[in-house]
């Protein structure tokens, strides 16, 4: 097969210890081993994104190393029966943009079982607009739902609403008609929050409880966290009688100090949801959803596109909790 040149946003770790990142010229015979070869066409910048981007070792241990833990193209080589020339394919989670390079790049290759066809529905730019974020989003939604929720429990809270996951949260939550409550600590995002569909904007100063109660006065259904650490703590303390959290971020703290106290005096439920290992069949039905019943809207509203030489300043402005909603990958624009 004819090698591809591309360019890639990359990651090395010098004798030092220090992490060096800039934009370089491969080829597709640099990329690992596996059986589809995928033309990227959009990919996106998380918060693990970044972590790989600079040197956390709980994400990424190999390098030098292409970030990108999803994307969405063109399948162009495959010597897999599953896949064929032309495909429109997603690739999220496993361990693309890991330790296998991921969609800051031209190209990925990719072992079949990590691919799936483009939900019908959305477009390539749409499917990664949603990306991991809308994934997970909509896997917190699930998981609330298989515990008995529903909009007429009462309010369903976010944490860190203007970030990727939380705003496609926010977005997904309203579209099925529950009444959202968004919290964050940016003041000017309000009105934003609000054309996603929250129904009130909760400062997140009101969420950093201090007092050793280990109980508050009950409010919420439901909750998406996105943050963990002491916001988590004071949400588990405000949940209302046989209320549910699904807790899928760490952005503020991996600790959690917490009591039992929620759990058994008022039957609150913690769920962890994990992205990363989703089965294939339950991967498949959410991105099902996402292109239809739980279509988030207005998905362009959401997203902010850039291209890979925007890349390293987008990472340090997501690490100083300073991004809005989606960042939208391009690799292909020079």
């Amino acid at each position: 097969m004819i090698s591809k040149r591309f360019r890639a946003y990359r990651v090395e770790r010098t004798d030092q210890g220090q992490y060096v990142r800039g934009i370089q010229a491969l080829t597709t015979d640099d990329l690992p081993d596996g059986e589809v070869l995928v033309r990227v066409h959009y990919s996106s910048l998380n918060y693990k994104d970044a972590l790989s981007a600079t040197g956390s070792k709980g994400v990424t241990r190999n390098y030098p190393h292409t970030p990108g833990i999803d994307c969405a193209g063109i399948v162009e080589e495959s010597t897999s029966s599953d896949w064929q020339v032309g495909d429109e394919v997603v690739v999220t989670s496993y361990d693309l943009g890991v330790d296998t390079d991921g969609g800051f790049a031209g190209y990925i290759r990719v072992p079949a079982e990590w691919v799936l066809h483009c939900p019908r529905g959305l477009t390539l730019r749409q499917a990664m607009i949603c990306g991991t974020a809308g994934f997970t989003a909509a896997l917190c939604m699930q998981a609330l739902e298989n515990h008995g929720i529903r909009p007429d429990r009462g309010e369903v809270l976010v944490t860190g609403a203007t970030g990727g996951v939380g705003s496609m949260a926010v977005s997904l939550l309203s579209a099925q008609g529950y009444r959202v409550v968004a919290a964050t600590g940016k003041r000017d995002a309000a009105d934003w929050l609000r054309s996603l569909g929250a129904q009130e904007i909760l400062a997140r100063a009101a969420l950093l409880d201090t007092s050793a109660r280990p109980l508050l006065k009950e409010r919420w259904a439901a909750a998406i966290d996105t943050v963990g650490g002491d916001i988590l703590t004071t949400v588990l303390k405000t949940m209302s009688y046989g209320g549910t959290v699904a807790c899928c971020g760490m952005v503020a703290s991996t600790e959690l100090h917490a009591t039992v106290f929620p759990f058994i005096l008022r039957a609150v439920s913690l769920l962890g949801v994990d992205s990363q290992s989703t089965p294939r069949a339950l991967r498949e039905s959410i991105w099902t959803k996402l292109a239809g019943i739980c279509r988030p809207e207005p998905l362009d509203a959401i997203a902010t596109e850039i291209t890979l030489d925007q890349v390293d300043e987008h990472i340090q402005h997501l690490l100083k909790a300073e991004v809005r909603g989606r960042i939208l990958l391009n690799p292909q624009v020079y």
